[in-house]
């Protein structure tokens, strides 16, 4: 493994731990600050914010520089963000130093992975960025966790103070390891010009479609594990550590399987997902058989991240790719959205808590038709390159015909 995959790996362990770990902290914040458990809840939102806005807008400016630079200047941005949150007096702050530390969340992801395929052969880049993203989920396994606990018995500014040491060591990994070669500028007119392409569209959409059957499972996974499966509420953290180890898991191995499949694994994996989620409403209130299904389903989904991450770069086709790619980040977050505002409708039309369960399973299914969609077009797309290619062969063949008639049988 290159070691600049490292440095990335480490910054999303850091942006992954500070985006989640907030929901383990609301009640310290809430007492630090001397305000309603509810408002800090919208630090969450904030973040969401801060990330729609900073994944187009830094990741523009930032293609006139190379993916290194780009990338040490976004980590800057997130280690002050989260110095800021940890020294901030008051609720305002704290608001304002969450947005600014989440500016650099999608860019980091989308530029970090055309970064990321560059390191190694063009055979294997959908394991590097599995190697990245392994760091976001790794961050569910420890990080949150292991900062929910400092903050209950220490302090919630000294777990912002640490996420803030954690950017400072992946800004060292990135001088010291990330190369110059992993890309290089690029001009916006071209990156803009990637969006013109039917391909990129349908990545785009079976990111937001697919992936918002996880979140609309995932938003509720602890009213469905008590309610449903009748699991005690001290249980539910540590089936939250297995479903996160699940999805690390998926994450490796869907790098291994997506560099070989592509788009068809993404079909084959969402209609997995669809079939699992149906499994996991009939088995809901059996908990052995629920945990079991629920930490699959978490593999399952998680697997299929990295295919599409290098699916919708691929889909560009310009030199760089970094304004799609980090478009895909945002896609997952219009994914989480979605799935959490369906999940919501179903549960506030009093269907119950199969009720997400089953708009998830329908979600999957609707993403599988549209990756089945995106193969076909990437299909037609390759048969009609290959077609234009031979056109051109023939073309010059037909060019070169009279000179060759033409030329002396001796000079032959």
């Amino acid at each position: 493994m290159p070691r600049a995959l490292l440095a990335l790996a480490i910054g999303a362990f850091g942006i992954g731990t500070t985006e989640f770990v907030v929901m383990g902290m609301l009640p310290q914040i809430a007492d630090g600050l001397d305000v309603s458990v509810s408002a800090v809840g919208l630090l969450i939102s904030a973040y969401a914010i801060g990330v729609v806005i900073g994944a187009p807008t830094l990741t523009a400016l930032g293609v006139r520089f190379t993916p290194r630079q780009t990338l040490v200047a976004l980590m800057v941005l997130f280690t002050v963000g989260n110095l800021l949150s940890a020294l901030a007096p008051s609720y305002g702050w704290l608001i304002a130093a969450r947005v600014f530390a989440a500016l650099a969340h999608g860019s980091f992801f989308g530029v970090g992975a055309v970064a990321a395929r560059r390191l190694v052969p063009k055979e294997k880049a959908t394991q590097a960025i599995s190697l990245m993203i392994t760091g976001l989920t790794v961050a569910n396994v420890i990080g949150v966790p292991l900062g929910t606990f400092v903050a209950q018995q220490l302090s919630w500014r000294l777990v912002f103070a640490a996420v803030a040491g954690i950017g400072l060591v992946t800004i060292a990994g990135l001088l010291a390891w990330m190369p110059t070669v992993a890309g290089e500028p690029t001009d916006l007119r071209s990156e803009l010009g990637a969006f013109r392409r039917r391909g990129v569209w349908l990545v785009l959409s079976t990111t937001m479609i697919g992936f918002a059957a996880l979140f609309s499972v995932y938003s509720y996974v602890s009213p469905i594990l008590t309610e449903l499966g009748g699991i005690p509420e001290a249980w539910v953290t540590p089936v939250l550590g297995l479903f996160g180890a699940g999805t690390t898991i998926g994450t490796l191995v869907g790098g291994r399987l997506g560099d070989r499949w592509g788009m068809s694994f993404v079909a084959v994996g969402l209609l997995g997902t669809a079939g699992a989620l149906a499994v996991l409403a009939l088995v809901a209130r059996t908990p052995v058989a629920a945990i079991t299904v629920l930490v699959f389903f978490g593999m399952l989904a998680f697997a299929l991240g990295p295919v599409v991450q290098n699916r919708v770069i691929e889909a560009a086709r310009v030199p760089g790719g970094s304004l799609v790619s980090a478009a895909n980040q945002a896609a997952f977050n219009v994914a989480n959205a979605l799935g959490a505002a369906l999940g919501a409708a179903a549960l506030s039309a009093g269907f119950g808590y199969t009720a997400p369960i089953w708009v998830g399973a329908s979600l999957a299914l609707l993403g599988t038709g549209i990756a089945v969609a995106t193969i076909r077009s990437e299909r037609r797309e390759r048969a009609a390159l290959a077609f234009a290619a031979r056109a051109d062969v023939d073309a010059w063949q037909r060019t070169l015909a009279p000179v060759a008639d033409a030329t002396p049988a001796t000079a032959r």
